[in-house]
């Protein structure tokens, strides 16, 4: 590995050897003990798209910005930044205090060189990188308002022509095609951390893949990632990267993740007193309140889609019978607290201009009861399909979606109303996503949520999901939200756009769903992103 161009002080190595052991009665210097489900896919930022591979990532790397608990950007290795008057160039300048660091011989010992600064020309290969065909990453197509990157896809330019270049080793500029209010907030995603040229190349391919291929610039280095698909002792540890935590302080010492295959085994774990904390779509009764604490997050949405080839449920007029049967102000009294009465696409969790969306676009008028209409409808879908009643269909529902409770108060409305019975089968996740792509269902309760805090993620999932099948205008009416360079603009034209998809009758809304972080009582500070559901233990403390 190559060394840093410049030579840290004698002072600065002895200082950084000290610290490593050297925590007070802050909360600092645990070990932190999580789980994670599933082995990490790929620890490569620029195409990581799973939930263990995001969580470790977070722990591993730091961007130019970041996410505060409220959801506002906040800067993170950026010292400053700058935007143009037109809003196509912002140009950062970045922190000389950031450091890369990979541990090869079990120990930090800065002598043998491991560390090296984090420049602006890391930034600049990780967006060749993310734009590069070569790279097939599937999250490039957020980032396509910065220039000629729609033309690097498509094969038209080399990765070297994107409008990301380093004016000098600390200062990062992006040109873009057009403006976008969201482009800072996708600047705190996974795909925009940067990307060191020379230790991508010496991986020989394998980058991200093992613990001899990956590299930290974050709050915790890799010490060991061991995952054999037969075996139950599946581990991911890592160490603080104590140079970093000179200027911006990691509070644990070490993290320790087990790698699980099911939620119920992670569950089991957590409640057994093995970990520290949790992330989880399902909130276990036996979270006991004065033994553990937890934030919520209703960051999810739960609807029901429609199987297009389905003889009977391919009926518009029967789905609208169904939208308008849904009577949610009654319904709301007779769920728990899991859930909540959804109206709208998008989830309360997402915020805009320092707020939920849903309080600046209120919900409550877009998916109304009327059962007069709910009726006419049925009327009608029993003239359109030649028959005077429905045979009994039940809804395919993954079995960590939702209490299935809350579906039967549905399906009693639905009885007494329509005179259809409509019943509810759950399954796992594999089988739910499998009866979903070869076609085996009806009726479906499907999640969705956005890739990060932003309601142009959230509608997106809506353009590029088949199972929604929405019109190709409203898809292209998505695409452009990316265009609107004034944040205040995007509620008009999100309540635009939900009013339209809703209109098309391809996805009735249902309920907004919490996501959990839930932690032992004698934690505090760990942080919970509820749309990437990573978990970032930088300033977790512990005081047991």
């Amino acid at each position: 590995m190559k060394k840093s161009a410049f030579i840290l002080s004698l002072v600065f190595a002895l200082s950084f050897l000290v610290s490593c052991g050297s925590d007070t009665n802050d909360g600092s210097g645990e070990m932190f003990d999580a789980s994670l489900y599933k082995n990490p896919q790929s620890l490569d930022p620029q195409i990581a798209d799973d939930v263990s591979s995001r969580t470790v990532i977070s722990n591993m790397f730091s961007g130019l910005l970041s996410l505060d608990s409220d959801g506002a950007v906040v800067n993170d290795n950026a010292e400053s930044y700058e935007i143009s008057a037109d809003g196509l160039s912002y140009k950062f300048k970045l922190r000389k205090d950031n450091y890369w660091f990979r541990d090869t011989d079990g120990d930090e010992d800065y002598s043998e060189g491991e560390y090296f600064p984090v420049t602006a020309h890391d930034y600049v290969f990780a967006f060749q990188r993310l734009f590069n065909p070569e790279t097939r990453s599937e999250l490039a197509g957020n980032f396509i308002c910065i220039k000629n990157s729609e033309k690097i896809l498509n094969g038209r330019l080399s990765p070297e022509e994107v409008g990301v270049y380093a004016e000098d080793d600390y200062t990062l500029v992006f040109q873009l095609e057009h403006s976008s209010a969201d482009f800072l907030k996708l600047l705190t995603t996974t795909p925009a951390l940067p990307c060191n040229e020379e230790f991508f190349y010496s991986t020989k391919g394998r980058y991200g893949l093992d613990e001899d291929s990956v590299i930290s610039n974050g709050a915790f280095f890799m010490r060991q990632w061991f995952y054999d698909p037969y075996g139950n002792h599946n581990i991911l540890y890592m160490k603080r990267n104590s140079v970093n935590s000179q200027y911006d302080k990691v509070y644990p010492s070490y993290l320790s993740f087990s790698i699980e295959d099911s939620q119920e085994d992670i569950n089991s774990e957590f409640i057994s007193s093995d970990l520290d904390c949790i992330s989880t779509l399902e909130f276990d009764s036996r979270f006991s309140k004065k033994k553990y604490s937890y934030d919520s997050y209703r960051s999810i949405t739960l609807g029901l889609i429609f199987n297009k080839k389905d003889p009977i449920y391919s009926n518009e007029n029967l789905r609208k019978a169904l939208a308008y049967g849904i009577n949610r102000e009654s319904a709301k009294e007779k769920i728990d607290n899991d859930v909540e009465m959804a109206g709208g696409l998008i989830a309360p969790a997402v915020t805009l201009l320092g707020r939920s969306y849903r309080e600046l676009s209120a919900d409550d008028t877009l998916s109304v009861y009327d059962e007069k209409k709910s009726l006419e409808y049925l009327e009608k879908a029993k003239s359109e399909l030649n028959r005077e009643t429905f045979d009994p269909v039940k809804i395919l529902v993954c079995n960590e979606s939702v209490n299935p409770d809350e579906l039967h108060v549905l399906s009693q409305q639905w009885s007494d109303l329509l005179g259809i019975y409509i019943g509810i089968e759950e399954v796992t996740e594999k089988n739910f996503y499998s009866r979903l792509d070869k076609g085996d269902y009806s009726i479906a309760l499907y999640p969705v949520t956005a890739d990060y805090n932003s309601g142009i993620s959230f509608l997106y999932q809506f353009a590029k999901n088949p199972y929604f099948d929405i019109k190709d205008d409203t898809k292209q009416s998505i695409t452009d939200l990316s265009y609107i360079a004034n944040a205040q603009d995007y509620v008009s034209a999100f309540s635009d756009i939900e009013k339209d998809i809703l209109n098309q009758y391809c996805y009735i809304p249902v309920f907004y769903k919490n996501t959990y972080l839930v932690m032992k009582s004698e934690n505090t500070d760990i942080l919970y992103e509820p749309f990437s559901q990573a978990v970032n233990f930088q300033y977790a403390k512990n005081f047991d």
